[in-house]
Parts: structure tokens; sequence; C-alpha cells
């Protein structure tokens, strides 16, 4: 007769013990779900945003170490918050900003040109301003997405962005190194800011992917979140973008 005996539980020791991370953008959402993530993973947390008391109270439900409230579209703001920082950080997670869809007959040219300045000025000067308190093998992380990578009506400056993100993560990977720099590009993911993006039509847009999606489900923030974790944890990925979007692309938008 075989005797079968239950495998042992395997203890998992924490991975990012010891370590700090910032999250530009912490008060919600991806942003939220990520510093959580990172204090269960043993790090501490310093979060910010543009609203102080949203923040205070993300900053309570994770325990965070501290906060700041800037927008980080403010270059100077960007600057002088890594000045302010005492001793070495060892992740960045950016998830500050937003699309910006219009067809050409109704674009806002001047909110066109925000637009496409927002997301690479900010790579740039949290690359330029964040990287030097960065222990080396740390990691810059970033938000870009993939729902504009195919032509539509309304999303052409979006397309540019999506398009462009990744040349610059690689660019800037070489020029910071040995910091790491990285972008997660995402399809639908079911945040506050979709929700305020889609209004009314949020729960239609819910009911079609979880019918059209390979993975049967809507994408959520912990999934970004724990793909955020796993690229400040591996050290050997830099310069690379990485799609998280339940296979959104393969069925179609």
């Amino acid at each position: 007769m075989t005797i079968q005996t239950a495998a042992p539980p395997i203890e998992r020791t924490p991975e990012l013990v010891g370590q700090t991370v910032v999250v530009i953008g912490g008060s919600a959402g991806i942003g939220f779900e990520t510093a959580r993530r990172a204090r269960a993973e043993g790090a501490d947390v310093i979060l910010t945003g543009r609203n102080p008391d949203r923040l205070q109270g993300a900053a309570d439900a994770v325990g965070a170490r501290s906060t700041s409230a800037f927008d980080a579209n403010d270059t100077a703001a960007i600057e002088a918050f890594f000045a302010s920082l005492e001793g070495p950080i060892d992740h960045v997670m950016v998830t500050a900003g937003g699309p910006y869809y219009a067809p050409l007959a109704e674009m806002d040219f001047d909110e066109g040109r925000r637009a496409l300045q927002e997301h690479p000025m900010l790579m740039a000067g949290v690359a330029r301003y964040g990287a030097g308190k960065v222990r080396p093998g740390g990691t810059l992380v970033f938000m870009g997405g993939t729902g504009a990578r195919n032509p539509a009506i309304g999303i052409g400056l979006s397309s540019a962005m999506t398009a462009a993100l990744p040349a610059l993560t690689a660019s800037l990977a070489l020029e910071i190194a040995p910091v790491r720099i990285n972008l997660i590009a995402a399809g639908f993911v079911d945040t506050p800011l979709s929700a305020s993006l889609l209004g009314d039509q949020l729960e239609r847009r819910r009911e079609e992917l979880r019918a059209r999606l390979p993975i049967g489900r809507v994408v959520g923030p912990d999934d970004v979140a724990a793909l955020a974790v796993h690229l400040m944890v591996n050290t050997a990925l830099t310069g690379a973008t990485f799609d998280i979007d339940g296979g959104q692309q393969l069925v179609g938008d």
C-alpha cells in the first residue's frame, strides 16, 4: 500500500523587505493597489497625489511611510519632490495622467498639446530627477496602453502616445542604467478613472469584456499591481514594454 503524505507548505519570504517604493499617483486605482501590494511584500511606501485629503486616506489605508501632494505634470514639483527625499529609494511607480480621446472635428487643440506632452515629459522628468535617488538595480515603472494600437476615430493622439512611449522607455533604459525602467501597457482596467471616462456606459463595457476576453473577466488594478511588483523584483528586466489586457488585443476592442 502506498502512503501519500501532504507536501509541506512552501514558506516564501516577502520580496521587497527593506526596500522603499514611491508611488506617484498612489491615492486610487492602480497606484493605490500597487502601494498595497508593495507593503504586503515588506516595502516602505511613499505616496504622492494631487488631492491631499484623498492621498492621506490612501496612506492611512496602506500604512504609507509618508505622503507628498503635488501635480505630477509640474516638472518643478517633480524635481523638488525627489530633492526632498531623505536617503535612497528602490523603485518608483508612476500612474499619474490619463488619455485624451476626441475626433478631429471636436478636438480641443490645447488639450491635445497637453496630452501629447504630458506622458513623455512626465517620464523624462521622473527619469532625470528620480533615477539618481534609486539604488542600482531598482526600477522606474510607468503606465502606457494597448487600446490605441488599432486605428479608430477619436483615438489619434492616444495612438501616437501608444507608439511613442515604448521607444522612449527603451532609450531611457540606456541613459539611466544601472537603474532600470519599464513600461506597463494596459488595456481596459476597471478603475475609478475608467468609471469617470465611461460614465453610465461602464457596466455595459464590463459585460462586453467579460463575454469576449479569453480570460473571461475584466482586468482589475490588482492584476496590474502584481505585474508592477514583479518588474520591481526581477532585476533582469529593463527597457521593455509589458502588455496586460486579458487578451483584448486578440479579439479586437
